[in-house]
């Protein structure tokens, strides 16, 4: 099953609802540049890949776009770093 992710670009946001609860990932945009700020999932829809999902969407978002992305978000750097030692 797709989680269903989608782009609130007036909040800079990409949110997603399971069981009626939001999760979402926050950003700031600069000249050719994402700053991913804050990934947010309440513990009631934790442990589900939530978060995951969310930053595998925002990074997909990004490079379509030719957007570089700063991670200020811990989660997010750790998923990068994550993704970048398996590749290795």
């Amino acid at each position: 099953m797709e989680r269903k992710i989608i782009h609130k670009e007036d909040l800079r946001r990409f949110i997603t609802v399971e069981d009626g609860i939001t999760g979402y990932i926050e950003y700031e945009l600069f000249e050719g540049e994402m700053d991913l700020t804050h990934t947010i999932v309440p513990k009631a829809i934790g442990g589900r890949g939530i978060a995951a999902d969310l930053v595998k969407f925002a990074l997909e978002y990004a490079k379509e776009r030719g957007l570089k992305i700063k991670p200020t978000c811990s989660y997010v750097k750790a998923y990068m770093d994550r993704q970048a030692a398996s590749c290795s």
